[in-house]
């Protein structure tokens, strides 16, 4: 190669570099500390960090999923406003308007819920609702396998499907590409349900010119006949979960609900399956709102994802901190704070609230639970309760405040919850309820080991140098 050759590559390199330096700057909606990382390893390591940046360093399905679910949320909106809205007590009214905010759901009155005794309890009440339904069952999981429960789950929508209620199903193409590579999607849709598969990954290669391959549909969604829906943590499998099976059982919390919030998990479904499927659920979505059942539970669907606000599941963690006044519990398996949610759990507990935060023992993903346990100096310092469950892994998403708030879904205290998956979760203000919600982390504390300034303090330095690297990484994605 000439010297020419050479130098004219060179430049080449040094253009895209500095084109690649220009977009991490210009980039909408990268907090600084994100920023100064990226530029740091673009800089220092040009040829894998611009190859890294390409692939994990924006929030991007695709210009074409975008606009479809653009186009899909714009029809639908117009249903969305047809709610009458609920009261909700003034000292909580400011939540519910800033999740009004994230996902244009209103606070709606007149339902009831249960929260639901286990994993194997949960799909069991599943199986009989969609076993009753007359009309439609919509189901949208993250992981579905095809192992006990996933396979009653099947079952039932075969036997639904048989008897012409319409039936439709929703995975997510690489949380459950176990169950779509099986017999058993197959033999669903033989049987007549209607089948679909969200965020494709089609050619990994393309894959990654078209948009990130790791922004997956993270939700668990189920509606029945417009008139019953589930939210909560649980995918639909074993609690034994067998592709991990060292950390089972995974320990999840689910709720049943009844009345108008139906409705806006049905509009919730029916976008994501829009916007992967030529089929309009408009005329469905038009019927007679579903009747207020009592005037007991004000609730409302706080749907999340990286087409939404940015960083907006964020937000609604930080307020419901800042909203607590004697007491809140948390519960998630993935704790990895932006700078701002630490804080806020932080001053949270310095103002005198009673702050706990559950997480497992044993995380499912080493790098994960190593970066969460570089936060537990300062949470600890700060007064935050920290407790370990050593009765398998913690699945449970799920926040209390006050003895009347709840929040259960299925987004994680994590980067990737609040930028990445898309996410659906319910806030809800009843008394009984939390209390009920309350009651469960209290058995997770029970099971759980807390964890002391002094346990910390005896980590050694390389322990304490993994903690902080790898949460040092977190902000490059």
């Amino acid at each position: 190669m000439s010297i020419l050759q050479y130098s004219l590559i060179a430049t080449a390199f040094i253009i895209v570099e500095l084109a690649v330096l220009a977009r991490i700057m210009l980039r909408p909606n990268r907090d600084p500390t994100s920023r100064l990382a990226w530029l740091f390893v673009v800089g220092v390591f040009p040829l894998l960090g611009i190859f890294a940046y390409l692939l994990l360093g924006e929030v991007n399905i695709g210009r074409r999923r975008v606009a479809r679910r653009e186009a899909v949320f714009a029809r639908l909106q117009n249903l969305q406003a047809e709610e009458n809205e609920t009261i909700v007590p003034e000292r909580h009214s400011g939540i519910f308007r800033l999740g009004q905010s994230i996902s244009r759901f209103q606070p709606v009155g007149g339902n009831t819920a249960r929260l639901l005794a286990d994993s194997n309890a949960t799909i069991d009440e599943m199986v009989a609702d969609i076993d009753a339904a007359m009309q439609h069952v919509h189901l949208l999981f993250y992981i579905w396998l095809p192992d006990n429960n996933g396979c009653k789950v099947i079952e039932a929508l075969k036997r639904a499907a048989a008897r012409g209620v319409t039936c439709r199903a929703m995975v997510d193409d690489l949380g459950s590409r176990t169950l779509i590579r099986s017999d058993h999607w197959q033999a669903m849709r033989r049987a007549g349900v209607h089948l679909a598969s969200g965020l494709p990954v089609g050619n990994l290669l393309l894959r990654a010119f078209m948009g990130r391959i790791d922004l997956r549909n993270h939700r668990k969604i189920v509606v029945i006949d417009g008139r019953i829906t589930y939210c909560g943590s649980q995918n639909c499998t074993d609690p034994e979960f067998l592709v991990k099976a060292n950390y089972a059982p995974w320990v999840d919390a689910m709720m049943r609900f009844e009345g108008p919030i139906v409705r806006q998990n049905q509009l919730l479904f029916a976008s994501d399956w829009m916007s992967g499927i030529d089929e309009d659920l408009e005329d469905l979505l038009r019927g007679s709102p579903v009747s207020p059942i009592s005037d007991a539970v004000p609730a409302q669907v706080i749907a999340t994802g990286p087409t939404a606000r940015f960083s907006a599941m964020s937000q609604m963690f930080e307020s419901l901190m800042y909203a607590a006044q004697r007491e809140l519990v948390i519960s998630t398996p993935y704790y990895v704070p932006n700078e701002s949610l630490q804080n806020a759990l932080c001053t949270t507990a310095r103002r005198g609230v009673d702050t706990k935060i559950i997480l497992p023992a044993r995380n499912d993903s080493r790098v994960v639970g190593a970066a969460s346990r570089s936060y537990y100096a300062d949470l600890l310092a700060a007064g935050v309760e920290i407790h370990e469950y050593v009765g398998g892994l913690l699945h449970t998403k799920s926040v209390t405040l006050d003895g009347e708030i709840t929040l259960i879904g299925s987004a994680n205290m994590d980067r990737r919850s609040f930028n990445l998956n898309y996410e659906n979760n319910i806030l809800l203000c009843d008394g009984v309820l939390t209390a009920a919600m309350r009651q469960r982390q209290q058995d997770y504390i029970d099971r759980s080991t807390p964890v002391t300034a002094r346990m910390v303090a005896s980590w050694s330095i390389p322990l304490r140098l993994w903690h902080n690297s790898v949460a040092t990484l977190g902000p490059l994605l």
